[in-house]
């Protein structure tokens, strides 16, 4: 497909998934049986979920003006949203972007809290003092890039802060890059490919245009792990597999294994597109998004797994917990 014609397409289906916002229930929790729609499940899409001070903070893709934030102690009773705008953590208003509000990634360094994110089809990265926001940018400027770009992780590594992205070029494809000190330009010399959606599961509508997309990247032992979603949004073979390297910049070698999370483990469509964080007691989580249901893609459903390392001969290798996924319920 043209690539213009792509990117219009994306950007009028990703806009028109906006959250559904309704009064919170008296006996707030999680749900198991994805057969059940709660009427207070939470509709994030491209979830993260950031931990400090006690507190666990759900952002994603979802409300047309920027990114809601909902909050929880345990991960069962959530609130929101309760961002500083209105409900907002990061409103248009002061930041980047007007419309495209997607896949945000909320991290800290030093004194600031910072939210990575796409608008317009190009990144951003804004800063706040708490992580309700308000998310604001001195400059509402995007990171440079001769393409565009979105799916941000960053991830710091002796020193130096990789950028984790997708560039929408021959599909979408993940790259990696190293920022500059203050987190406001790539440095364009480098740029690395990472994962290029060329296997069987990656793309099972044989698709002219790949999707690799959705990085997260995270350290364990002496590797490094790179998460991520393959297969379009809307296809309910949207799945989740793992590659290793040696090094933050690859190369990457695929788990064999893969995919390590998708429809055929769960009795729901689309699973894909979140971000991994260790829980209160050490537990390695996965927050993603689902269909809504068997035959209605949106509005895309936050749910929760457990995953965990398993030895397999001389490697380590990532696994499910068990095949309870637990959707978000106010």
């Amino acid at each position: 497909m043209n690539r213009f014609l792509y990117s219009f397409a994306c950007l009028l289906i990703h806009c028109s998934l906006s959250a559904q916002i309704t009064s919170p229930i008296n006996n707030p929790g999680v749900i198991r049986n994805s057969k059940n729609i709660h009427a207070d499940t939470i509709t994030l899409a491209d979830p993260t979920i950031f931990y400090h001070e006690g507190t666990y903070y759900l952002y994603g893709t979802g409300a047309p003006n920027g990114f809601m934030v909902y909050s929880s102690t345990d991960l069962k009773h959530w609130q929101g949203p309760v961002g500083k705008q209105n409900g907002y953590a990061l409103h248009k208003m002061d930041s980047y972007g007007t419309e495209g509000f997607w896949a945000p990634q909320v991290f800290q360094h030093g004194n600031k809290f910072y939210m990575a994110y796409t608008a317009n089809e190009n990144i951003a990265i804004a800063t706040s003092t708490h992580p309700l926001g308000p998310f604001k940018q001195d400059k509402k400027q995007a990171l440079n890039g001769n393409t565009k770009q979105i799916d941000p992780f960053v991830f710091f590594d002796n020193g130096k802060a990789y950028l984790y992205y997708v560039r929408l070029t021959e599909g979408n494809r993940i790259f990696v890059a190293t920022l500059t000190d203050d987190f406001r330009q790539i440095k364009e010399e480098t740029i690395i490919p990472c994962i290029d959606a060329v296997e069987p599961w990656e793309n099972t509508e044989q698709s002219n245009w790949p999707v690799a997309e959705g990085p997260t990247v995270f350290k364990h032992k002496e590797l490094y792990y790179l998460v991520y979603s393959a297969n379009d949004f809307r296809n309910p073979d949207y799945a989740i597999g793992y590659a290793t390297a040696t090094q933050p910049t690859g190369p990457w070698k695929k788990h064999p294994g893969n995919p390590i999370i998708s429809r055929k483990y769960f009795d729901v469509n689309g699973t894909g597109h979140g971000d991994l964080f260790r829980d209160k007691s050490g537990q390695l989580q996965y927050v993603l998004h689902t269909h809504y249901s068997q035959d209605k893609v949106s509005p895309r459903k936050t749910a929760l797994v457990k995953l965990k390392f398993v030895k397999e001969g001389e490697e380590e290798v990532l696994r499910l917990v068990s095949k309870d996924l637990e959707f978000l319920v106010r």
